[in-house]
């Protein structure tokens, strides 16, 4: 059983942080580095399509000011970084997931750029959740479709879809910190996913964790309600 789709919640780069006795927010630069490898690891691997829950809607609203402030600035570093190097050596197809009104209004516009600067590779697609809550992106479908006036016998699956930010479904998704919950992670897409809970936080995350996980995917036997 092929994996091509790979989900992860990105969560313990705080917990990771406080263990290194530094300020919790620190923590997320251990995180965006590991992010940088995973894309190497995936390619190794042959996944194509990477979602990832960079923040949450709930975030946004609850983290305090001076650490969203951090954030963001380590978003705008990380996406220039990304832009120069990632994007054109592995031919990534750049999406973003989530309500950008929520962030600042030029990093807003700098994820807006690079969705239509890679709209056209092919060759590996990397989907990232800012800003995103699994409800919300329902709600906001709901509204498209009594918007644009479809009738509601006409409502079925794919009209749904074609309104969510993203149709397509992880194979697997894999939550890192040691939570066992999905926390509004894609509840549409993810209804027939696989799902893995580590207890290893974020920045720990290594290749042969991901092997292992891939692995463990293998050996499933995916029912899809069967």
């Amino acid at each position: 059983m092929e994996l091509k789709h790979l989900g992860i919640i990105l969560d313990g780069n705080r917990r990771f942080a406080k263990r290194l006795m530094k300020q919790p927010w620190k923590g997320h630069e251990y995180g965006a580095e590991k992010i940088r490898k995973l894309f190497q690891w995936c390619n190794d691997i042959n996944i194509k399509e990477l979602t990832l829950y960079c923040l949450s809607s709930e975030n946004i609203k609850s983290r305090p000011k001076n650490e969203l402030e951090y954030l963001f600035k380590l978003f705008r570093k990380e996406l220039r970084n990304l832009e120069k190097e990632e994007i054109n050596k592995y031919k990534i197809k750049l999406r973003f997931l989530g309500n950008l009104n929520l962030l600042p209004k030029d990093l807003a516009e700098q994820c807006k750029k690079l969705q239509k600067q890679t709209s056209k590779h092919k060759k590996y697609t990397v989907n990232l959740a800012l800003g995103y809550g699994g409800r919300e992106e329902i709600i906001q479908a709901v509204r498209n479709i009594i918007k644009n006036k479809i009738k509601p016998e006409n409502v079925n699956e794919e009209i749904i879809e074609k309104n969510l930010y993203m149709k397509e479904q992880p194979d697997l998704i894999i939550r890192t910190g040691g939570e066992i919950r999905t926390s509004n992670f894609l509840p549409w897409q993810s209804s027939y996913s696989e799902w893995l809970f580590l207890d290893k936080m974020w920045p720990e995350f290594t290749k042969q964790d991901l092997q292992k996980a891939v692995n463990e995917f293998k050996s499933r036997k995916r029912r899809f309600g069967k």
